[in-house]
């Protein structure tokens, strides 16, 4: 017997003592009350740092805690498998995405099993394998019956490194890739999208029910959903033919807004009577038509190319705010008067209509682009201790409070007050109504990469859009592509997967060529593990009855806004359908600091990793596990300290 404590020998043994006993194993028919920990699922990258090892450990000290509190505990494990890395590395080793990460997983599962956590192997998922995956493509099929996925030509995020669409979400700080960080641009193509607006309300109120979140991810969302309240009027349009509307709201089909009008929405219906001009984004479907036949349509089209090549971030950051007339005119239905309609870069299709009514005198941006422009300026509401203020006297916009003049029948009221009689009587002529808005954009799916869930639907001319019949899924990946890297998704390079049969009419059809984002993957895993074996259905009803919702999920805050917002929506759909009878799939929620060295998050880009092998080889695991734990309160940095490790050792 030795006095020291010897890793290599007494580690290794008692691990495979769990093994053998199937010690963490959890069976559904045990007569316990259940607990479910989870921590977010691994990218299999190929190796652990010590930043995924502080989650891990985390999560298994509270799945060893509540065993010894006599509960039955789902402690499941798995793996995110698709995505761009596997691709980039395919496409740089000239090899397939698939075996590449095979070898990662096998990699990372040796180095969480040394660690000794205690995961119901049992329950593993890969979600780059087919019976994931086809579940994945069930998830986007029930989506299509219930009327929550669509396509649609769309102005879309388009990263040139990674060569993709991204969704609004991962499209960080000043217009960056959330991946690899590169600036993102615009690009027009036709793209599906899973209407999460539909839930906009629910995923905002229902926060309320969290209260074992922490405060800064629900106000992330919160902010993120961005719900305002306020009206939509309708401004006439001069000799002006029928035009289509850009999209009303977000994600909804195009539609047709009547013979020359143009829907705006606004938050400050009290400012109306101060209307001088109207504003178009870019994007919008009526700056080019509204300048068809007039002296303006050839410096609007420019225009309109030159903010193409330009960053939302560029554009909401310049100082000089630019734009040019369309040559077109409304008519403001408050007071009849004719304003120019013009379009500028500092308004974006992603809020409310793309078209504002600018009020020079009360908004910071209008007044800057009036001034540059020699734009008219009318003051509406007056400070009250400055009712004599003019507005060629005006440095800034005012944007407080005060008292309404040049208003009509509304002078003299206090603009708070004006703000709900000028919507009711907008109502009353029918020319606007109260809407409540939302910041939230539906989610864009699509994605031109090949390592990703096939999108399973069919093109054929006869019969249009066709979805794959579910008992014929899952629409299996082809090995015969080619990782070209340029352009484009590499499913397009295979003919024996674009050529198929319409499932409808039985003629000739193709596949689309693009694959699921795969936040489409990590927004249900958590429901597979309640039933991982299914080939049936994506998991049991009575299983996940059992098991939902999560009782303690742990993972960072950088998700707050994407995968959390994404599999809150997942499941309120679900629970819609009748697959769940809970609408929330996590009571509580941790999230854990970064481990910090050399004064940086711990990442293999910044070079600065720890590798856990070193560290239980000279130490063991329980010193790894020891260190993380208890250097930091769960929630902050933790500064990785190398005599830190020792004096956990002794």
């Amino acid at each position: 017997m030795h006095d020291n404590y010897i890793p290599s020998e007494i580690e290794p043994k008692w691990q495979s003592e769990w093994r053998n006993q199937k010690l963490f194993e959890v069976s559904n028919s045990e007569n316990k009350p259940k607990y479910y920990d989870l921590v977010m699922f691994p990218y299999p990258s190929g190796n652990l740092h010590m930043g995924h090892v502080r989650n891990y450990a985390i999560g298994d000290v509270i799945a060893r805690y509540k065993r010894m509190q006599g509960f039955s505990v789902l402690h499941p494990i798995g793996w995110d498998a698709f995505g761009m890395p596997a691709e980039n590395a395919a496409i740089k080793n000239n090899t397939h995405p698939e075996p590449w990460t095979d070898r990662c997983i096998e990699r990372m599962k040796i180095q969480l099993k040394r660690l000794g956590i205690s995961y119901d192997w049992s329950r593993e998922v890969n979600t780059g394998k087919p019976e994931y995956y086809k579940w994945t493509q069930w998830m986007f099929l029930t989506m299509l019956e219930r009327g929550l996925s669509y396509r649609k030509k769309s102005s879309v995020n388009w990263c040139p490194k990674c060569e993709t669409v991204l969704a609004n979400e991962q499209v960080v700080k000043e217009d960056k890739c959330w991946r690899c960080e590169t600036t993102v641009i615009q690009r027009d193509l036709e793209q599906w999208f899973l209407k999460i607006t539909d839930y906009a309300d629910r995923l905002l109120t229902d926060l309320d029910k969290l209260s074992g979140w922490p405060e800064p991810v629900k106000l992330m969302q919160k902010n993120w959903i961005g719900k305002s309240e306020g009206v939509e009027i309708k401004f006439k349009l001069i000799n002006s033919p029928p035009v289509p509307l850009s999209f009303k709201e977000r994600g909804k089909p195009e539609r047709s807004e009547g013979e020359g009008e143009l829907v705006i929405y606004t938050t400050r219906p009290d400012t109306l009577f101060g209307v001088t001009y109207m504003v178009l984004a870019p994007e919008h479907l009526l700056a080019l038509e509204l300048s068809k036949g007039t002296s303006q349509e050839k410096a609007v089209k420019d225009y309109i190319e030159k903010v193409k090549h330009e960053s939302t971030h560029e554009r909401s950051i310049k100082a000089a705010k630019d734009g040019v007339f369309t040559g077109g005119y409304a008519i403001n239905p408050a007071n009849g008067e004719k304003v120019p309609i013009w379009i500028a870069d500092y308004v974006l299709m992603g809020y409310g209509t793309g078209a504002v009514m600018a009020v020079p005198t009360h908004d910071q941006r209008d007044f800057e682009f009036a001034k540059q422009n020699g734009l008219p300026l009318k003051l509406v509401i007056a400070p009250p201790d400055r009712l004599d203020l003019k507005a060629a006297d005006m440095k800034e916009a005012y944007v407080a409070d005060g008292v309404m003049i040049n208003s009509a029948q509304f002078d003299g009221l206090k603009s708070t007050e004006a703000l709900d009689r000028i919507g009711d009587w907008l109502e009353s002529k029918k020319v606007g109504k109260w809407q409540v808005n939302f910041k939230l954009r539906d989610w864009l799916v699509s994605r031109q990469r090949y390592w990703g869930a096939p999108i399973p639907v069919v093109y054929c001319e006869k019969c249009s859009i066709v979805p794959v019949p579910k008992d014929q899924l899952p629409v299996i990946l082809p090995t015969d592509v080619k990782f070209t890297g340029v352009g484009g998704s590499p499913l397009a390079t295979s003919r024996s997967f674009i050529e198929t049969k319409c499932p409808k009419c039985g003629g000739n059809g193709k596949r689309e060529t693009d694959t699921l984002d795969t936040f489409n993957c990590s927004s249900w895993y958590y429901l597979r593990y309640t039933d991982p074996k299914n080939s049936k259905e994506p998991f049991g009803k009575d299983k996940a009855k059992k098991w939902m919702p999560v009782d303690q999920y742990i993972g960072g805050i950088e998700h707050a806004i994407l995968h959390l917002l994404y599999s809150r929506f997942f499941t309120k759909v679900l629970h819609d359908a009748g697959w769940t009878e809970c609408d929330e799939p996590f009571t509580n929620l941790l999230t854990q600091g970064m481990v910090v060295k050399d004064g940086a998050k711990m990442s293999k880009s910044k070079g600065n990793v720890v590798d856990p092998d070193y560290i239980i080889e000279r130490y063991g695991a329980d010193t790894a596990r020891l260190f993380i734990l208890f250097a930091s309160p769960p929630e902050r940095e933790l500064e990785w300290s190398d005599a830190g490790v020792e004096g956990c050792y002794r």
